[in-house]
């Protein structure tokens, strides 16, 4: 008994190992973890944004080719770079308005996005693309090539084009959503912008897609797939690169760390106009 009331002294805390959860508790916060309760709304978002991007972009492009009087090849370009600046605005705070699964690949290497959600958003882009296509073939009948794209000379040019044109695209995504320094009211601006110039260079050699949601939705609508996988090798290459590249070169002294679940993507800062401080920014959520 002595050793037991001299055991009892010398251990007075209670060395039981603390519950751990298990079953349905730990699943539901797991999931909640990564999938938080507005996740939902943000897949939404991607999949209008994407849906109006197609709508837009492909239904310019395929009045132009039957009819450049109607809509010229430049005036499609400047669609295209147009649509883009305003979803970029409209649910850039939801969403991040990736509304591009090379955009989003690229922003989850550099990780400013959860590589858990990136299927979410691959699929709502997918779907809105495909949704605005068939749309397209219905209202734009008998057109029988809903803004396809396709080479113009060889796969591996048009390759090239894509690789180099969406490089540049993903470079200035970069710069004036991922770097803290940059001035993010001009995102949307930057981001059409470019698009627009680099779409009216590839246009005449690749097509100027940079989305292989943009070229997936077209080519399933109109049953056109040549040289379908150029618009799938070359944006995800251009859009890895073009991170990677401004990740090297970007203004801070901070380590750039996994952001879940909020990035810096297509982030909207505001300024006080009446004190002329900046506010405490909370990243904008992203998809």
């Amino acid at each position: 008994m002595a050793t037991i009331d001299h055991q009892k002294k010398l251990a007075p805390f209670d060395y039981s190992p603390a519950p751990q959860e298990h079953g349905i508790n730990f699943v539901c916060k797991s999931f909640q973890k990564y999938y938080p309760p507005d996740f939902s709304r943000k897949v939404f978002a991607e999949t209008i944004a994407t849906y109006l991007l197609v709508f837009v972009t492909c239904g310019s492009a395929a009045i132009s080719s039957i009819d450049e009087n109607k809509i010229s090849r430049l005036g499609a370009s400047i669609a295209g770079g147009l649509i883009v600046t305003v979803m970029i605005y409209a649910v850039g705070h939801i969403s991040g308005a990736h509304m591009n699964p090379a955009v989003t690949l690229a922003f989850a290497s550099v990780r400013h996005f959860p590589w858990k959600q990136v299927p979410f958003y691959v699929a709502a882009q997918l779907i809105g693309a495909i949704s605005a296509s068939f749309t397209l073939r219905v209202i734009l009948h008998p057109i029988k090539h809903v803004g396809t794209t396709s080479p113009s000379g060889s796969d591996f040019q048009a390759l090239i084009m894509e690789i180099v044109v969406t490089f540049s695209m993903m470079f200035i995504a970069s710069a004036v959503t991922i770097d803290t320094k940059a001035v993010g009211e001009l995102a949307g601006i930057a981001v059409g912008s470019a698009v627009c110039i680099t779409s009216i260079l590839a246009g005449p050699i690749s097509g100027g897609s940079m989305n292989p949601a943009r070229t997936i939705g077209p080519a399933l609508a109109s049953a056109q797939y040549k040289g379908i996988w150029v618009y799938v090798v070359g944006p995800v290459i251009g859009t890895l690169t073009g991170a990677w590249s401004y990740n090297l070169i970007r203004m801070t002294d901070n380590p750039v760390h996994a952001i879940y679940p909020r990035s810096f993507s297509f982030k909207l800062r505001r300024m006080r106009s009446q004190d002329g401080e900046v506010p405490n920014e909370e990243p904008v959520n992203d998809l």
